[in-house]
């Protein structure tokens, strides 16, 4: 995620958005759509056969509106998928916190055993679910793992959700030997189930896209609405259809690539959730919780259009 400050920098924030990779591909697109409009428009002015393309623009126009209310819908939902991602990653962030504050409180003062056990598990789950999220867990990241933790992590299929269950498994144990109450483990239960809530919903978002024939449907609305264009355009405006029809596809084609990014926030692209700079917070907060010190070390401050992953 690139981070700025809203409606502070409005020149640089526009100035800044030529290096996205999302804009470099709508340029692209944009430009192509300008060559094959201009090689349409040219020899038609050229000729000045611009009469024989005179065409009623209403039916055009209604397309246009049924085409900005799809666009409408896909960008919503996309947003939606974005904002409820970040709610989780929110969610996540505090039920760690209320989880090594609470183990905190309840362990013994002299069991700084669990207490680093925990700060351990608690980051390395939130480290390996951010990766889990994109292509697959980076083991070489996880903290403070011994090689025989390691080659048994390689070995399964899904790291988390084996890290929660040696978070909860430290727990009963404490509890089966007495250093942890009833009522201390029911307090406790609730944040550590909610570690795999938040990973399932995750999931979720991940593996449930935009349905296949949706997306491909507003893909080749947006073309042969775009292709279609100069046919109306020619006859009124001569050589300036090609900047309008230019301008017309960079509106349709930027609002459909733009929610396509966002659709899947877990990612790696420039307006993803920056996941990675969350679990790194939440391991330097729960180690300060446990150990009264900083595991990672102090969040780096990012810098004006610094990008977060």
């Amino acid at each position: 995620m690139i981070v700025y400050e809203p409606n502070s920098n409005f020149l640089k924030d526009i100035g800044h958005l030529a290096r996205s990779w999302t804009m470099v591909k709508i340029v692209r697109a944009v430009g192509l759509m300008g060559a094959i409009t201009t090689a349409f428009v040219v020899p038609i002015c050229y000729f000045e056969l611009e009469e024989d393309f005179t065409m009623n623009s209403s039916v055009f126009s209604f397309l246009g509106i049924v085409l900005s209310i799809l666009l409408v819908f896909r960008t919503n939902s996309a947003y939606d998928r974005w904002w409820e991602g970040r709610k989780q990653w929110g969610a996540l962030v505090n039920h760690c916190r209320n989880l090594a504050i609470q183990a905190h409180v309840v362990l013994p003062r002299e069991d700084k055993f669990t207490r680093h056990y925990l700060a351990v598990k608690i980051s390395n789950f939130c480290i390996a679910f951010k990766e889990h999220l994109r292509k697959g867990v980076k083991f070489e990241e996880l903290i403070q793992v011994s090689e025989q933790e390691m080659e048994d992590y390689r070995k399964l299929g899904h790291v988390p959700n084996y890290i929660s269950y040696q978070i909860q498994e430290i727990l009963q144990e404490r509890y089966k030997a007495g250093d942890i109450t009833d009522s201390d483990i029911l307090n406790l239960k609730p944040h550590t189930q909610a570690l795999l809530d938040v990973l399932g919903a995750c999931e979720r978002i991940k593996k449930t896209p935009i349905a296949f024939s949706y997306a491909v449907y507003i893909k080749l609305f947006i073309l042969a609405y775009s292709a279609m264009l100069p046919f109306v355009l020619v006859a009124a405006f001569s050589y300036w259809t090609i900047p309008m029809a230019m301008f017309v596809f960079f509106a349709f084609i930027g609002v459909e690539m733009m929610a396509a990014e966002i659709e899947d926030p877990f990612g790696l692209d420039c307006n993803d959730l920056p996941t990675g700079t969350i679990a790194k917070a939440i391991s330097d907060n729960v180690f300060e919780l446990l150990e009264a010190k900083s595991s990672l070390g102090h969040a780096h401050k990012a810098e004006l259009y610094e990008k977060q992953f």
